[in-house]
C-alpha cells in the first residue's frame, strides 16, 4: 500500500461562460471547484490513492462548498483550515475555433494568499506521508505564499518526504507583485525529486534559452536541468501543438538521469475542456511512478490521462484505471 500523498495549494472556484460564450455575454456562469494541487489530488484519489489536502479557505458558503467538492472524491480535507476572508476565484471563457480561451483571475487577498508560513503544522500534515506535491502557482501568489511554499518543501526535506513539484508558471500572477520567480522556483526545484516542467520552465530557472522542437532538444533541456539540480530524479513534460481551440496534438516525455522516453503525438479533437490537463498528466505520471513503472510507462500513462481530461468539463481528472486501459487499447466504441 502506497503511503499517503500530501497536496499543498489553494482551492479555487471557477466560473465559466457557458457554451463557448464570452464572459458577461449571458446572465449565467457554470461553477466548478479546482486548483492545481487539488486537481492532482482528485485525479490520484480516483485511481485509489490516499490523498490529503492542506489549504486554507474562508469560513463561508463558498469555502465550505469547495471543501465538500474535493471531499466527495475521497480526498482527506482535515488539513484544510477555515478562517475569515474571501475565496479565490477565476473566470474562464472557453475558446472555439481560432479564438483562444481566456482566464481572468480574482484571487488577490484570498484567505489562502493571506496565510503565513507558520500557520501550517508540517510535522502533523506530513506524518507518515510518502510524497508532498506542490506547484509554482502557490509561490506566485505573493511573498507570504512564497514563504509558505518554501517552508512546506523545507519541512518535507527535513522529514525525508520526497517532493513532487509542477512548475506551473503563471506570468500574470508573478507580475502582480515585486517577485523574483527565477530565485524562488530555483530554491523549490533544488529540493524537488520529481519535476513537471518543460524547456520553457528550465530556460527560466537556468537563465539559458532551450528550444523545445524535437526529442533531442527536449532531452538537452532535461539533461541541463538534471545537472543543475542534483536531487532531481526525473523530469516530466508535455509538448502541445495547438491547431485550433478544439484540436490539439500532444506528446509526452519523461527524462531520467540515464534514459528518457517521448511518446508519439496524439490528435486530440473535439476538445470539451483543456483546463487541468497538465494536472491530469501529473496524476498519470505519479500513478505510474508509484507503481514502479519506467520512463515509457510514466509518459504513456500521463499522456492518457491528459488526453482523457480534454473530454471532461471541470478542472480535475475523474478517470480510473479501466479508463486508462481503454484509452491505451484505442477502443472508442460504447463500453457495454
Amino acid at each position: 500500500m502506497t503511503k499517503p500523498i500530501v497536496f499543498f495549494g489553494e482551492l479555487l472556484i471557477r466560473l465559466s461562460a457557458p457554451s463557448n460564450e464570452l464572459l458577461m455575454q449571458s446572465s449565467s456562469l457554470n461553477l466548478h471547484v479546482g486548483g492545481a494541487e487539488a486537481n492532482v489530488a482528485i485525479g490520484l484519489a480516483n485511481l485509489g490513492y490516499e490523498c490529503r489536502m492542506v489549504s486554507v479557505v474562508p469560513d463561508n458558503a463558498l469555502g465550505r462548498g469547495a471543501v465538500s467538492a474535493v471531499l466527495k472524491h475521497g480526498v482527506d480535507c482535515s488539513g484544510v483550515a477555515k478562517v475569515p476572508g474571501r475565496m479565490g476565484l477565476y473566470f474562464l471563457a472557453v475558446g472555439a475555433g481560432l479564438r483562444a480561451s481566456e482566464i481572468v483571475y480574482d484571487r488577490a487577498g484570498s484567505s489562502f494568499a493571506q496565510a503565513r508560513a507558520d500557520d501550517f503544522d508540517w510535522d502533523t500534515h506530513l506524518a507518515g506521508a510518502g510524497l508532498l506535491h506542490l506547484s509554482g502557482i502557490t509561490p506566485a501568489l505573493g511573498m507570504q505564499s512564497s514563504e509558505a511554499a518554501l517552508a512546506a518543501a523545507q519541512a518535507a526535506k527535513r522529514l525525508g518526504v520526497p517532493i513532487s513539484f509542477d512548475g506551473n508558471y503563471r506570468a500574470m500572477l508573478w507580475e502582480a507583485w515585486d517577485s523574483d520567480p527565477r530565485a524562488v522556483l530555483s530554491k523549490l526545484i533544488g529540493m524537488t525529486d520529481i519535476l513537471f516542467g518543460n524547456h520553457s520552465d528550465l530556460s527560466l530557472v537556468l537563465g539559458k534559452n532551450f528550444l523545445g522542437e524535437g526529442a533531442e532538444r527536449r532531452r538537452e533541456a532535461a539533461e541541463a536541468g538534471l545537472a543543475a539540480f542534483p536531487g532531481l530524479k526525473l523530469i516530466a513534460s508535455t509538448a502541445r501543438h495547438t491547431v485550433s481551440a478544439d484540436y490539439h496534438r500532444i506528446a509526452a516525455r519523461v527524462d531520467l538521469r540515464d534514459s528518457g522516453h517521448q511518446t508519439d503525438e496524439i490528435d486530440v479533437s473535439g476538445i470539451v475542456d483543456r483546463i487541468g490537463a497538465g494536472d491530469a498528466f501529473a496524476a498519470g505520471v505519479l500513478h505510474a511512478h508509484l507503481g514502479g513503472g519506467d520512463a515509457k510507462a510514466m509518459a504513456q500513462t500521463g499522456l492518457a490521462l491528459a488526453c482523457l481530461k480534454h473530454s471532461l468539463p471541470g478542472d480535475a481528472s475523474l478517470f480510473q484505471q479501466v479508463d486508462i486501459d481503454a484509452f491505451n487499447t484505442g477502443g472508442l466504441d460504447v463500453r457495454r
